[in-house]
């Protein structure tokens, strides 16, 4: 390996060429269904991958109202957040939540699997999340992306 000079290969946030796929929610489980969606956000499925970079294309999920869990987590998931006051803990079960916000669900899965800072945030402004079927982004062209 004397004297060869390999250089390693580092996309350049200008020259990246973006997708937008479409992600069926329907019947998938919560969390498999984010890891997939988090890799396209982030780019891994990309041979051109660069850690620094936001190498990522857009998602789309639809149906997100038809995400399921395993096992007993329906009654047993509780979302939490806090006031910043004392005492200020708020308890949501995930049973409510799918009711009244099931767009909440899958971003929240899936923002927490992407890198956290300001590259973290950019790539979650790439992700829209929709309770049915239809989406306003048909202008997009995205391809349906087959879930594993």
């Amino acid at each position: 390996m004397e004297g060869m000079n390999v250089k390693t290969f580092m996309a350049k946030a200008e020259s990246i060429e973006r997708k937008w796929y479409v992600l069926d929610a329907e019947g998938q489980v919560l969390g498999r269904l984010a890891t997939q969606a988090a890799t396209i956000l982030r780019g891994k499925n990309k041979p051109i991958f660069t850690p620094h970079v936001d190498t990522g294309d857009y998602v789309i999920v639809i149906n997100a109202a038809k995400v399921r869990l395993t096992g007993a987590k329906l009654d047993q998931k509780i979302y939490y957040k806090h006031s910043g006051y004392p005492g200020g803990l708020k308890e949501t079960p995930y049973r409510k939540l799918m009711a009244n916000k099931p767009e909440f669900v899958i971003k929240h899965a899936i923002v927490g699997m992407l890198p956290k800072g300001p590259l973290g945030r950019q790539m979650a402004k790439k992700l829209r999340v929709f309770a049915g079927p239809e989406h306003g982004h048909a202008a997009q062209q995205p391809e349906a992306f087959a879930l594993k």
